[in-house]
């Protein structure tokens, strides 16, 4: 039997972009294994961490939660610039996941709004 967290559209969409990031990451040097790896797949995952958590606590402090996901979502955008700057993704890779942290961002505003 599922936990409820579990059954959330946003939830579900957050572990499939956290498991994308470490795909992506998977290619990135060695030497940044430490610094945007590291801090990256850390943002990515910190989003599905912070909706589970969030969801056994009352509605303030699910909200207070949810707003720290969406604040890690946020954290991943200077991330795929940088990377992208630094040629470890492509930019058609970097909008693709410039447009997923839009999606998981505006859900999660719903999911506030909704607390």
């Amino acid at each position: 039997m599922p936990f409820d967290f579990e059954k959330l559209e946003v939830y579900k969409k957050a572990i499939d972009f956290a498991n994308d990031i470490y795909n992506l990451t998977k290619r990135f040097p060695k030497d940044e294994q430490f610094g945007i790896t590291s801090q990256l797949r850390r943002a990515a995952i910190s989003i599905s961490l912070n909706i589970a958590e969030g969801s056994g606590r009352s509605k303030k402090e699910f909200k207070h939660f949810a707003i720290m996901a969406r604040t890690s979502v946020q954290e991943c955008i200077p991330l795929l610039e940088i990377s992208s700057l630094q040629n470890y993704i492509t930019e058609e890779e970097k909008l693709k996941y410039y447009g997923r942290c839009e999606e998981l961002s505006k859900m999660l505003c719903g999911l506030i709004n909704r607390l």
